[in-house]
């Protein structure tokens, strides 16, 4: 359980105030804030940085004001909704790749949070999840403000969850531990084909939009205007992810190889 001032510092990081009870309102707030604060990035793996999916990752997120993939943000998130009173449990997913085909079981790490009996998927680690939790039960379209969600059951008697018709990943109800991920980041970590080794990105969603530094380019998109941008040196793209996304680097992220740069990461 985490203790005040670090509940106070994650609430500061992501701009929300304490909610007075645990309920759905609050867990839509909370979700909308950490979407719009906390980065889908993958900067850690292209500078040495350990990968940490237990509370040693609150360190990066709420001091450092960095972010992460899916490991690391939301069991983060989790341990703050925990400590706010709310119920969480870890769900593993299988993401759909651009091919059509299924990635391996515990490639994605996402939350459920039950209130009231009933249960919500809450998700802030994919770069195109919702913005605002999803009813569990439900397999009607559910609106959001970064498009329209809907859960299908799978003939697996897993979950696919899609994003205006599109499947993002196919989610198994049934809790698991973080430990269990231990392998799947072993891999994520080594493999010349993991999909977190093909580019070196940083995203953020916006109110309207979106922004992404890959590299030394930076994309904007702000309702149906988009933009970009390519920095010149080394200094200049420092500059962008303290401007932009709120932190500093000592050193940028070392590029991929060319062998391992072939299949990229979606970030939405």
């Amino acid at each position: 359980m985490l203790d005040d001032t670090l509940v106070d510092a994650y609430l500061s990081r992501i701009g929300a105030q304490r909610p007075e009870r645990a309920d759905l309102d609050a867990l839509r707030q909370l979700q909308e804030r950490h979407v719009l604060s906390v980065p889908f990035e993958n900067l850690g793996y292209h500078l040495g940085e350990p990968v940490h999916m237990d509370e040693r990752v609150l360190d990066k997120i709420v001091r450092q004001h960095r972010g992460g993939g899916c490991y690391e943000v939301n069991p983060a998130f989790s341990f703050l909704l925990e400590a706010l009173g709310f119920r969480t449990a870890i769900l593993p997913g299988r993401v759909h790749r651009p091919g059509g085909q299924l990635g391996a079981a515990l490639c994605h790490l996402a939350l459920r949070v039950t209130l009231d009996g009933q249960d919500w998927l809450v998700d802030v680690g994919f770069g195109r999840n919702s913005r605002h939790p999803l009813r569990l039960d439900s397999r009607e379209v559910q609106q959001d403000p970064d498009g329209e969600y809907q859960l299908l059951d799978a003939e697996d008697g897993s979950i696919d969850v899609l994003l205006d018709g599109r499947p993002l990943y196919r989610l198994d109800d049934r809790p698991v531990r973080l430990e269990d991920f231990g392998p799947t980041l072993w891999w994520y970590r080594t493999a010349p084909e993991s999909p977190f080794l093909q580019d070196v990105f940083c995203s953020l969603r916006t109110e309207d939009g979106r922004i992404t530094l890959k590299g030394n380019r930076l994309s904007t998109v702000a309702g149906r205007e988009r933009g970009s941008e390519e920095f010149a040196d080394d200094s200049a793209v420092l500059a962008a992810y303290k401007t932009h996304f709120g932190f500093s680097l000592d050193r940028l992220p070392s590029e991929p190889t060319a062998a391992g740069a072939t299949a990229g990461v979606q970030t939405g």
